[in-house]
Order: C-alpha cells, then sequence, then structure tokens
C-alpha cells in the first residue's frame, strides 16, 4: 500500500521583525520566514556546518530557498518522500531583484549587480510548479530555526479526512 505524508508546522510564534508569506514579493531589506527542502542526510550537514552556496542552477550560485512550505517539501524531486526534510530559515534577504523569465539578462549574474537575494515570482514559466522561489547569495544572511519532517497520514475508518 502506498503511504501518504503530510507536511505541516506545529503553531510557532514568529521571530520579533521576521515576516511569513503574505506578500506577493520579498520586499529588500526585511526579513522572513523560508524553508528549504533536503534529504535527511543532507540536512544533519546543514544543521551541523550551516548551509552553503550551490555551485549552479537556474539562478546561479547561492543558497535555494522558498517562501512556500509545500514548494520545499517538494525536494529533492524524485527522493523518496519519507526521506526528505525541511529546514525552515529565518532569513535577512538585503537587496532583491525579480528574475521573472527565462533568459532575463540578470538571471545568473544578479550578485555581481549588487543584490543579494533573486525571487523567481510565482507562475511565472520558470518554475515546472509554478510556485516561487528564491536564492540568497550569502549563507551568512540565513539562520536555522527548525526542521519539519513529513509525517504519515493516519486513515481511520472513514479515510484521511473523516468523510465516508
Amino acid at each position: 500500500m502506498y503511504q501518504q505524508y503530510e507536511w505541516a508546522e506545529e503553531d510557532f510564534v514568529l521571530p520579533c521583525g521576521v515576516v511569513r508569506l503574505d506578500l506577493p514579493q520579498p520586499n529588500s531589506h526585511k526579513t522572513y520566514v523560508m524553508y528549504h527542502g533536503t534529504t535527511r542526510k543532507a540536512a544533519q550537514s546543514i544543521l551541523a556546518t550551516g548551509f552553503r552556496q550551490s555551485s549552479g542552477g537556474m539562478l546561479g550560485r547561492g543558497v535555494y530557498l522558498s517562501r512556500d512550505l509545500e514548494k520545499a517539501s517538494r525536494y529533492p524531486i524524485n527522493h523518496p518522500e519519507h526521506d526528505r526534510v525541511v529546514i525552515r530559515v529565518k532569513v535577512s534577504v538585503g537587496k532583491v531583484i525579480a528574475i521573472n523569465r527565462q533568459g532575463h539578462p540578470l538571471q545568473k549574474t544578479w550578485h555581481d549587480s549588487g543584490y543579494d537575494t533573486a525571487w523567481v515570482p510565482p507562475n511565472c514559466g520558470m518554475v515546472t510548479s509554478g510556485l516561487e522561489e528564491n536564492c540568497v547569495w550569502d549563507p551568512k544572511q540565513i539562520q536555522i530555526m527548525a526542521t519539519i519532517k513529513p509525517r504519515p497520514v493516519q486513515y481511520g475508518r472513514c479515510g484521511a479526512h473523516g468523510y465516508m
């Protein structure tokens, strides 16, 4: 039988000055809660030594995050869901640029133009899921808050949601 999982956070109080996903785009020089999806093994390494820049990706070098837990919980794509972890972080985004199309002139060189974070808006055609993505240049802008693990969905007599 196929096991289904849900990704949910326990209620938590936002740290002072931190903003949730409530604005259409991250505003420069604000601090946000964001999420990074990874494997359990990689999460252990990140928790021990901190984030490191990826060597490349859609937006070039940096740490890839999302303000959307649903988006982060899908990573790594094609990896078994039970072995995934989402790391909840607090990010001081610095100066933000929107990269809203493939072939944007600063798509991989945004940091060279003085930006600290590149943001891909939802539904702009750059991300298959249609969900937003952020790339933060300097891992020192990221503070780890907690990890979120998938929980198996419990099915009762009436199914997962109690309906017959």
